[in-house]
C-alpha cells in the first residue's frame, strides 16, 4: 500500500490476536540518510492506565496493514527512551515533518514539508508534500532528495529538466542541431586519407608527403602544373 502520513494518522494498533486496541498512530519517525520509517510514536490506548507515556512501534514489529495496524502483543509497544538503538536518531535535529524543503544550491524555498507518502512493505518515503502558507505545491519524488540538514530538506530544481528540454527543442526550432560524435575504430580509414585507401597506404602517402611535397599517388610531373 502506498499511504500519507497524514491519512494514517489516528489509526488505531491492535493486538493481531485478540483484536484488543492498543494505541493509535500519531507521525512516524524518518531516519534523514536512507528516507527509511524506522518506526512511528503511538499515543496508548488508555493513557491514565500507561502513566500517560508516549510509546514507539518499531516498523519491523508490523504485522499487516489495513483500516488498522496490526502487531503480534502489546509488548511492540514501548517507552522510545527504552529503545538504545533508537537514542541517536531520537536526538537529531534533522526531521522530514515540518522541515523547509529548500532547493539545493540556491536560496529558494518551496514552502514547509506538511506531509510524506510512503509504502508499507518496504517503508520508505516515497514522496514530499510542501506547503506554502494555506497552499499546497507540486509533490516532490523523495529521489530528487540532495541531502537533509537541520535547516531544511535540500532537493534538485524541478525546473531544472524543462528548461534543459527547452533550450533543445528552441535550438532544433532553429534548425541547431549538433551531431552525434561516433569515434573511428582503429585501422579504419581517416578523414584526410584517399577515398579507398588502407592505413598502410595511409602511411604511405604521409611519407611521401614529408619526402616530395605531395603524395605517392600524385605523378611528380603534376607537380610543375
Amino acid at each position: 500500500m502506498h499511504v500519507r502520513a497524514s491519512s494514517v494518522s489516528g489509526m488505531p494498533v491492535v493486538n493481531d490476536e485478540t483484536q484488543e486496541t492498543l494505541g493509535f498512530l500519531r507521525e512516524p519517525l524518518i531516519h534523514p540518510d536512507t528516507g527509511r520509517i524506522e518506526g512511528f510514536f503511538v499515543t496508548p490506548a488508555f493513557p491514565l492506565m500507561d502513566g500517560g507515556k508516549e510509546l514507539f512501534l518499531s516498523a519491523p514489529d508490523v504485522l499487516g496493514w489495513g483500516t488498522k495496524v496490526h502487531v503480534r502483543s502489546s509488548d511492540r509497544l514501548s517507552p522510545p527512551g527504552e529503545l538504545i538503538r533508537l537514542q541517536a536518531l531520537l536526538s537529531d535535529q534533522r526531521r522530514f515533518l515540518g522541515q523547509p524543503v529548500l532547493i539545493h544550491g540556491t536560496k529558494r524555498r518551496l514552502g514547509a514539508c506538511s506531509d510524506v507518502q510512503f509504502d508499507t512493505r518496504h517503508f520508505t518515503v516515497e514522496w514530499l508534500f510542501p506547503r506554502r502558507l494555506f497552499f499546497l505545491r507540486q509533490p516532490i519524488p523523495a529521489s530528487e532528495i540532495v541531502e537533509v540538514t537541520p535547516r531544511g530538506i535540500w532537493v534538485r530544481d524541478p525546473l531544472l529538466p524543462v528548461r534543459e528540454e527547452t533550450v533543445i527543442r528552441e535550438e532544433k526550432e532553429r534548425g541547431i542541431v549538433l551531431p552525434d560524435v561516433v569515434p573511428v575504430p582503429q585501422g579504419s580509414q581517416s578523414a584526410f586519407a584517399p577515398v579507398g585507401a588502407s592505413a598502410d597506404e595511409e602511411l604511405g602517402c604521409r611519407r611521401t608527403v614529408r619526402e616530395s611535397g605531395a603524395c605517392s599517388g600524385v605523378h611528380t610531373s603534376d607537380r610543375n602544373i
